[in-house]
């Protein structure tokens, strides 16, 4: 399954503070059963949105266990909550597979 949330920041662009912010967003990749870990930044006017993170996962149960983790915890209450001002959350899994 795939979890992907879409975002902007209260922050100027460059800033210290986003800066900081995708510190804190890297110490996500410590928690078990994450893969292909991404942060992205949006590169055309197709939405309102500036950055991305994006991560795989093997299973829901992964998912849930990420999702439930103290690190992911206390990452949304010191970080996510005080500096995004908007986002978009989706969560999908494969439905066909490219062979190749």
């Amino acid at each position: 399954m795939t979890h992907s949330v879409f975002f902007t920041l209260r922050y100027p662009k460059n800033s210290v503070e986003e800066k900081l912010f995708f510190e804190a967003v890297n110490t996500l990749i410590a928690i078990p059963g994450i893969l292909n870990f991404q942060c992205v930044k949006q590169t055309s006017q197709k939405n309102d949105f500036d950055y991305g993170i994006i991560m795989e996962f093997n299973a829901q149960e992964e998912y849930d266990y990420y999702a439930s983790h103290p690190l992911h915890s206390d990452f949304v209450q010191h970080h996510w909550i005080p500096s995004v001002e908007k986002f978009m959350e989706l969560d999908f899994e494969k439905i066909t597979k490219r062979n190749g």
